[in-house]
């Protein structure tokens, strides 16, 4: 199919900037740590705007923290405003209607706009409003984290003025703001459009004196009497409720939202909804409607999808801003202060002009996104998720070539992640429906932007998940809360988000919920690394991170945190320690050698999946695979990362080891990952068996015979005394048994056991015995997996240790002995074979 039109809609994203307020000097906070830059807290406390969804409020799409306390904010736009035109009576009523909407959800969420202004309300293609930068109030604290007033002086109620900055404004300021701006708007003129801001502020301050309204006070200050005659008495009565000189005789947007000067509008609404419904029987929703004009399929995608791709097809929003003047370089010798004293207080510093306030808003079109996608087919934006017939199977698009590429580069590729998040989107929207797409698409790779989605599709998180987190106890003080409140600001804390106190506070929420939530548990130090990724990619989200933390343990840390655990690590460290072996024996001796043994390095690696190791970066690509394998995958990883250090090793001592680890070299995640994939598929599943592991299960129709094939418990001292691992009888039957066999028997029973029943094509080798071992026949097996079998694993280790020590690769001991294979009718008489 050939590829769309161009858009006939310009859609864009607008880009403005500010300052944060320094911290004067180097001050500590109370737990002896430097105070979090006022842009930090900033940034993490915008992140609930990107929430929001409401057709009548513009949606935030980004926060960026710049240099020296810079703050970035992008969110929707539209060129035209409330300003920008002459509207008729009806269309000023939609005006005042839809912004007391508006204004009612955002109260709805403790939030106040204070900037409320007609340069703040926007008009979208369908002629309906939207409110824009209503959340610069609620992210600088309500202006105690910025140097400058938030609000149009114009347009601020008069209480504003007189509480100063330390009291917090409510919702009715706004209904004042909106009263000003319909008055404006009814009047067709602007107010007091000639002063200077000292003489605007004097006279919103004397209109508390006034013995009239305010509104008869402002049009005959204007000369505008007869013409607001003229006006409807509701308008009028509507314009005197918001100019209410006392907050508390000022109604609030829910109460002017009942006003009679709507009950046309309200009547329109109730049909168009009952008229919807009949079509759509149970639809309800505060999305945004797709409008009827929009031709091209581009902008039926979310607009954080847009904004997403836009990125990566060379969008900058901070060059953006430079083109136009809103972020200047300048030269650092410029801004060094004459004089600093010892407590960090400065002297002589000049103010830098472009640090001043300027909410010029820069619109950022979407050009380049559309140019680079202009090829793209219109099949690309509506993929088949099932195929069934064998013509639209054919018509289907062929593989991107960057698919072969790596994940890096994948992750880069605007056509690539297109194509990947189209598709993506479409299966969670279907999910637990695509429960088996999703996983089969994850096996590939998971595109950034909904990664935090896909986990936990993979960990199986469905039902009533906000519900359960909101009746878990968060706030009670528990004996854990002085350990969670120590851990917290040494976990990630290169990361603006989770450093920011907004991140400290959803961290310590979480952490208590998942403490609260499992009473046969404790708090280790460990678990808040675990919480990291979770809550990073689920921020606004803190019920799903908690509900994924709570899928994760379970399934790849079972026990890990129960009071006494030494039982359940020692068995951990004990199975890695039989892998090292197994794969590479001569690593395995040199590490033993010198005594540099796992329990030295590997504890901090599997109680925290890693993520107290590696940056927040390669946890996401570590991570996306270790959800796809069980609770033995994290070995391998283990393991891979010491193929990568495997040369240092091999070369080092003990006290080299024990640096190396303290501060591990940079890992290859992409080849760690691979190696851990390829490592895991060939091994034997029952050679990482663990008793303390979430066992499934037993299905009802095992019977003894069955049983006895495979692995069962096996006491942690006797895991520490064996070099090598233990297979079970059902995984050395199926290796011996295929087409090709890649196992090897190795029959270490005396001669008259031997000749009583073994397995066929077994090599038979006398353990112990007067003379060295002839191992020429095992070394000609190369490749192969070498089990060795014997009357009692005791003796089966006892040659297994032998042969690593000998650097025979792959070989593990038959759980149970030659008794596990009695019931299988596998064994022979040698002289039969």
């Amino acid at each position: 199919m050939s590829p769309v039109a161009s858009p006939t809609i310009g859609t864009q994203f607008g880009g403005l900037t500010f300052f944060a307020r320094s911290h004067p000097g180097e001050l500590c906070g109370s737990n002896g740590l430097p105070l979090t830059p006022n842009s930090i807290t900033i940034f993490g406390r915008a992140q609930f705007l990107k929430t929001i969804n409401h057709p009548y409020l513009c949606s935030y799409l980004d926060i960026i923290r710049g240099k020296h306390e810079r703050t970035v904010v992008v969110s929707e736009y539209h060129s035209r405003t409330v300003n920008s035109g002459l509207f008729s009576i009806d269309e000023i009523v939609k005006i005042a209607y839809q912004t007391l909407q508006a204004l009612s959800y955002l109260n709805d969420l403790g939030i106040v706009h204070r900037c409320l202004c007609p340069e703040n309300i926007v008009l979208t293609e369908e002629g309906n409003i939207q409110l824009f930068n209503y959340g610069l109030y609620y992210m600088t604290g309500g202006g105690a984290d910025v140097s400058f007033p938030i609000g149009h002086p114009k347009y601020i109620a008069p209480e504003v003025y007189l509480s100063g900055r330390s009291t917090k404004s409510g919702p009715k300021m706004d209904i004042w703001s909106l009263g000003m701006i319909i008055l404006e708007l009814a009047l067709r003129r602007h107010l007091w459009s000639d002063l200077k801001l000292a003489q605007c502020m004097r006279k919103v301050l004397s209109l508390l004196h006034i013995k009239v309204s305010v509104l008869e006070r402002l049009v005959r200050e204007h000369g505008c009497w007869e013409q607001c005659q003229e006006l409807p008495p509701e308008i009028r009565d509507f314009i005197s409720k918001c100019l209410s000189v006392s907050p508390c005789e000022r109604p609030s947007p829910q109460q002017l939202l009942e006003h009679e000067l709507f009950k046309d509008l309200k009547k329109d609404e109730v049909a168009a909804e009952e008229m919807q419904y009949q079509i759509f029987p149970g639809f309800h929703s505060r999305r945004k409607p797709v409008s009827k004009s929009v031709k091209h399929p581009l902008l039926e995608r979310s607009l954080q999808e847009l904004y997403y791709l836009w990125h990566l097809a060379g969008g900058d929003v901070q060059t953006e801003l430079k083109k136009q003047g809103l972020i200047r370089s300048k030269a650092p010798i410029l801004s060094i202060p004459n004089l600093v004293l010892l407590e960090g207080t400065i002297f002589g510093q000049v103010r830098d002009q472009t640090s001043m306030l300027d909410l010029r808003v820069v619109p950022l079109h979407l050009d380049t996104l559309y140019q680079r996608l202009v090829h793209m087919p219109l099949t690309s934006y509506y993929p088949l998720i099932e195929t069934k017939s064998e013509i639209i199977e054919k018509e289907v698009e062929e593989p991107s070539e960057a698919a072969s590429l790596p994940l890096v580069i994948r992750e880069r590729d605007t056509e690539y992640q297109f194509h990947r998040v189209v598709l993506y989107d479409r299966l969670i929207k279907g999910y637990p429906y695509k429960k088996a797409a999703v996983l089969k698409e994850a096996r590939k790779d998971i595109p950034p932007l909904y990664r935090g989605n896909i986990w936990a599709a993979l960990l199986e998180v469905d039902g009533d998940v906000e519900g359960t987190y909101v009746a878990v106890d968060k706030e009670t003080p528990t004996h854990t809360d002085r350990q969670i409140e120590v851990d917290i600001p040494r976990c990630h804390q290169y990361d603006e988000l989770l450093s920011s106190c907004e991140g400290h506070r959803k961290f310590k929420r979480v952490l208590k919920a998942w403490v609260v939530s499992h009473p046969q548990y404790v708090y280790w130090q460990g678990l808040d690394s675990l919480c990291a990724p979770f809550l990073y990619l689920n921020f606004s989200n803190e019920a799903q991170a908690f509900a994924c933390l709570s899928a994760f343990i379970p399934k790849y840390l079972h026990n890990f945190f129960l009071k006494d655990n030494s039982a359940v690590i020692q068995e951990y460290l004990a199975k890695f320690s039989h892998l090292i072996a197994f794969h590479d024996p001569a690593l395995a001796n040199h590490l033993a050698g010198i005594s540099f043994i796992p329990e030295l390095f590997a504890i901090p690696w599997f109680l925290t999946m890693f993520s107290h190791v590696f940056p927040l970066h390669k946890i996401f690509h570590l991570w996306d695979k270790l959800l796809l394998g069980d609770a033995s995958f994290p070995l391998y990883v283990g393991l891979a990362i010491l193929h990568q250090l495997r040369d240092t090793l091999l070369a080092s001592g003990f006290n080299e080891c024990i640096l190396l680890f303290s501060d591990l070299p940079e890992i290859d995640m992409e080849r760690c990952v691979t190696d851990s994939i390829e490592l895991y598929c060939s091994t034997p599943r029952s050679v990482t068996y663990r008793q303390h592991e979430l066992q499934a299960s037993p299905s009802t129709d095992t019977d003894r015979n069955t049983a006895e094939l495979e692995m069962s418990p096996v006491p942690v001292a006797e895991l520490q005394a064996e070099i090598c691992p233990r297979i079970s009888a059902a995984d050395m039957l199926e290796l011996i048994h295929m087409k090709k066999p890649k196992a090897v028997t190795v029959d270490i029973r005396t001669l008259e056991e031997y000749n009583r029943g073994t397995v066929p094509g077994s090599i038979h080798i006398p353990w112990p015995s007067t003379s060295a071992p002839d191992l020429s026949a095992l070394q000609a097996n190369k490749g192969r997996i070498i089990v060795i079998v014997g009357a009692h694993t005791s003796h089966s280790a006892q040659f297994g240790k032998h042969l690593v020590q000998n650097g025979l690769s792959r070989v593990c001991c038959l759980h149970r002995g030659i008794q596990g294979l009695r019931s299988s009718d596998i064994l022979i008489v040698p002289g039969a074979m």
